[in-house]
Formats: structure tokens, sequence, C-alpha cells
């Protein structure tokens, strides 16, 4: 036979498994029969003991209790958990389909270059006014004076 605990805040509920008449040590003002309960619980540890029939059942309670937490069953924390699932897989869909009609479209950024087949250029056309000087064309530049600043 075990004792049932229960925690709901700050509150520890024992219940003694003998059907008959109990005394619980150390007492608690807000103990009923085989029912001990301790509000405002600071979590220090406890040790209890439920005596009835000549049986002694013996108890070292140490519960770890808070005062802002709230209870959850556990079809609240399993609709939370899908609807978070839902919500990121929604938020992935929508950036995949946004990112992917960017793929085709060249980008406007600094050191973008479009991404079309890599052909080469010839080199540009040299400018004639200055072209080297080559043998036998020496004539052509002699008209040419220097102009003063």
């Amino acid at each position: 036979e075990e004792l049932q605990v229960d925690i709901s805040g700050t509150t520890v509920t024992v219940i003694c498994p003998v059907s008959e008449t109990v005394q619980w040590s150390p007492a608690s003002p807000d103990s009923e029969n085989n029912v001990f309960i301790k509000k405002n619980h600071d979590g220090s540890p406890l040790n209890l003991t439920c005596t009835g029939s000549n049986k002694n059942i013996y108890m070292y309670l140490k519960a770890r209790v808070c005062t802002n937490c709230r209870e959850l069953d556990t079809l609240t924390v399993t609709g939370i958990i899908i609807a978070d699932l839902l919500i990121t897989f929604g938020l992935l869909i929508l950036v995949y389909y946004f990112s992917k009609d960017r793929k085709g479209r060249p980008s406007t950024g600094a050191g973008s270059r479009p991404r079309g087949q890599k052909t080469q250029r010839p080199p540009p056309v040299p400018n004639p006014d200055y072209e080297p000087i080559r043998k036998g064309q020496r004539e052509v530049y002699a008209g040419l004076e220097s102009r003063g600043f």
C-alpha cells in the first residue's frame, strides 16, 4: 500500500490508504481523516507518518512547488505543439515559394553579372589616335607639334 501524492500550486495533498481513522505526524490544521493537506508549502523536506489500525506508513516528502505555475492537461500541450509545427511548416512553404520565383532573375546587386553563356569577346578596337608609331610611318606624325600650355 502506498501513499498517493497530489501537488497543485503550493498545496500538497497526501492520501493514506488506511480505511480507518488516521493520525498524521506532523499534524496539519487542514488535514481531514485520511487526507493530509499542506497549504502554502515552501518546498522544504518533510517526514510524514500515517498511523492507523496498528500500521505505520512513513514517507519522506520533498516536493518542488511554485506560486506562478499553471497546470496544463495533455490535450492542451499536444495542441500547442501541433499548432507550433503547423505555423513553422507554413512559413517554410511560404519562404520556399517566394524564393523559387527569384531563381531565374538576375540580381541587380553590386558585383553581379548576367549568367549567360561565356563567350570570348574580341579585344577592343584600338583608338587610331593612340596607335604606336610603326617604322615607315613617321612622316604621318611629323607635322604634329607640341602645344604650349
